[in-house]
């Protein structure tokens, strides 16, 4: 069942020039200094086209829920997300909708100092002032009531959300939002993925938080499950204007 993205208007970009571009799974919300969304939808064709060659010659790289070796000659976005997934204990895919973000996001930054694009909750972010990222927990009392503050030397940085409560997206947790913030959009949407699936419930956030600090290239995350919120790592909460 299709759910409105309305936590889309949660990424201040007032301004930028937004656009959206949908390709079948793929669903980019793209903020840019200009117009760029013909550059961007060839962008996305690509690598979308990219994986679904690869995928054709392996099929165990779109079923597989554990981690999966490639070849050393595989294309650069199917060796990011196996990476990533060997860092996250899941399959690949976990990390398909942060690898289109980031790698979109690196062609477009080439046109403009600032490029925020997110894909199913998946953020990459290249912005030279600060940007606050509110925080969709679905329906947690704390949801739409915090964001996140990234100061713009901060990036280009990945912010990627999972929820085992909201959303299509495959979650064998129970976790309202599990925010991950990491050096790149792929480990951050695989992590999310991975840390998501231990939460079941709000015993669970502690060890969660253990697993992200032992992670390379992990800055930070948020857990919430109900009214309990867990932390770790340089991050900066504020309010939002939902408050």
């Amino acid at each position: 069942m299709y759910q409105p993205r309305t936590y889309r208007n949660w990424v201040k970009t007032g301004d930028l020039v937004t656009f959206n571009i949908a390709v079948e799974e793929t669903d980019c919300y793209i903020s840019a200094l200009s117009n760029l969304q013909s550059k961007a939808r060839k962008s996305i064709l690509k690598y979308r086209a990219i994986l679904k060659k690869y995928i054709a010659s392996h099929p165990l790289f779109l079923t597989t829920l554990e981690p999966l070796e490639v070849e050393r000659d595989a294309p650069q976005i199917v060796k990011a997300m196996a990476e990533a997934g060997f860092k996250a204990s899941v399959g690949p895919m976990a990390s398909v909708a942060g690898a289109i973000a980031y790698f979109v996001g690196e062609e477009l930054s080439r046109f403009s100092p600032e490029i925020i694009i997110e894909n199913g909750g998946d953020i990459y972010l290249k912005s030279r002032q600060n940007r606050i990222i509110g925080i969709y927990a679905g329906k947690s009392p704390l949801s739409g009531k915090l964001g996140l503050e990234i100061k713009g030397r901060e990036a280009p940085i990945g912010i990627s959300t999972s929820s085992g409560t909201v959303g299509h997206s495959l979650s064998f947790g129970k976790a309202d939002a599990v925010v991950v913030l990491a050096e790149n959009a792929i480990l951050s949407d695989a992590i999310a993925t991975g840390i998501g699936n231990l939460i079941l419930q709000e015993a669970d956030i502690a060890s969660g938080i253990e697993r992200a600090q032992k992670i390379p290239g992990i800055k930070g995350i948020v857990i919430i499950k109900g009214e309990i919120m867990g932390t770790w790592g340089d991050i900066k909460l504020c309010r939002t204007s939902e408050e």
